[in-house]
């Protein structure tokens, strides 16, 4: 007969071999396998404003436009694994990078070479890199001549108003923000080749990002708010994730702008006003203008 202490015994060996058993599937690269998987925002194109969508001003599109091939295993049907995505190989440095963002009277004006502050990956991409199968971008990162004479202090619009193709704002880091999508009106940040810095240069040679590149600035001001990251082209701010301290923005608590009234650091300044956040989640930056976007060449 097994008295009740060996019982117990047993049962401690037991738990503790079972533990050791798992330490070295975690170590060995268990938890690896348990990756990150959004939902692509294909399809979600609209014509009007709506919350999760696009307002694109470019309704039709071509599958035959340039750009990007099939994609490899990171993308299942409407499921995106990121980090089984190629990057770009390269970290280029721009020595020559120039921004300045300045405020006279009533407008904010922001001039730019558009080269990043940050590093980035080497474009044209190389026959050797993982990406070019995928991807054959055969564009120079060029400088750019940008003067966006923005309101300094935005207002909301009427009606709010559809995104264009390229340029829908800029980052203080230096790079053009575009919306979320391909020349082929598929989610760019699924299908497309980007760097590390979550960017890479169109036919022009313009560098831009399509979503919450870590290009951009990331984590909390002083506020426990998420940093600024640029502006938009209606001059309304666009900022990290975090809203405060423990809460992260998500699309259900943003409106079909992809924003939201709430305090946040204006010109040195905490002022309650309207302003978007980037996300994980599809459009990712901006799904419509809520104020007036300024005309751009």
């Amino acid at each position: 007969m097994f008295r009740e202490t060996d019982i117990m015994r047993a049962k401690t060996i037991a738990s503790k071999a079972a533990q050791l058993a798992f330490i070295p599937a975690v170590l060995l690269g268990t938890a690896a396998q348990a990756h990150e998987v959004r939902n692509i925002g294909d399809g979600r194109i609209s014509s009007e404003p709506e919350v999760g969508s696009l307002f694109s001003c470019q309704q039709q599109f071509s599958e035959t436009a340039p750009g990007a091939g099939d994609p490899g295993d990171w993308v299942d049907g409407k499921k995106l694994t990121p980090d089984l995505k190629p990057i770009v190989d390269g970290k280029v440095t721009w020595d020559d990078h120039r921004i300045t963002i300045r405020t006279s009277g009533d407008e904010r004006i922001i001039s730019s070479n558009n080269l990043p502050k940050h590093k980035t990956g080497t474009f044209p991409i190389d026959p050797d890199d993982d990406a070019y199968q995928y991807d054959r971008n055969p564009n120079e990162i060029e400088p750019q001549k940008i003067k966006l004479v923005l309101p300094k202090t935005p207002e909301i619009a009427k009606e709010p108003s559809c995104v264009p193709m390229g340029m829908i704002g800029f980052s203080i880091k230096g790079g053009a923000i575009y919306n979320a999508l391909d020349a082929r009106g598929r989610d760019a940040a699924a299908y497309e080749m980007l760097d590390k810095w979550g960017g890479h240069p169109q036919a022009d040679g313009q560098y831009h990002y399509h979503d919450m590149a870590k290009g951009h600035p990331d984590g909390r001001d002083e506020t426990g708010h998420g940093k600024l990251v640029g502006y938009a082209l209606d001059g309304f701010g666009i900022y990290a994730e975090h809203e405060s301290k423990n809460k992260i923005m998500k699309n259900k608590k943003l409106d079909e702008c992809h924003g939201h009234v709430g305090e946040v650091l204006w010109d040195g300044k905490v002022k309650e006003m309207y302003h978007y956040h980037l996300t994980w989640q599809y459009p990712y930056s901006i799904g419509c203008f809520r104020g007036t976007p300024v005309e751009i060449d």
